[in-house]
């Protein structure tokens, strides 16, 4: 059911995001980047395994073909690389470059210096990361 508290609720998460990403925007447009291979940089955690293409899509909440455009985007200006995936021959991994890494680290802290959620205690924060997590439930996040 949607009630006004939960209409003001998303709209105040999204409108996070959006400054979120527009903090990053000179950064991004500094790496020829747009927000939608940001958010593909920001889904690649790179103390973690390269995570394989459907993992990807499923992070992301796009379709493979989508993905496979964003990730062109981002092998051609030499930040990620397709790879097999040693679990899944089949399957393709995206592995950051070492230059993709200092690009992700560089818009990454872009977009976090000013945040919005900067504002917050760790106390608060920790309280919203656990009712963002009870909301998004099991499986989130998605890995």
């Amino acid at each position: 059911m949607t009630t006004p508290r939960l209409a003001a609720t998303a709209t105040a998460i999204y409108e996070a995001w959006m400054r979120t990403v527009d903090l990053a925007g000179p950064a991004l447009a500094g790496h020829g980047l747009t927000s939608s291979t940001f958010q593909v940089l920001w889904a690649i955690d790179p103390d973690e395994p390269p995570p394989p293409m459907k993992v990807m899509a499923e992070r992301l909440h796009c379709n493979a073909p989508n993905l496979s455009f964003m990730a062109n985007q981002l092998a051609d200006r030499g930040l990620v690389e397709r790879a097999v995936d040693p679990a899944d021959r089949r399957s393709r991994v995206l592995v950051l470059t070492a230059e993709g890494r200092q690009v992700r680290d560089e818009v990454l802290r872009a977009a976090l210096e000013n945040n919005p959620l900067a504002a917050l205690t760790d106390s608060e924060l920790g309280q919203l990361m656990t009712l963002l997590t009870r909301a998004l439930g099991p499986g989130w996040p998605a890995g």
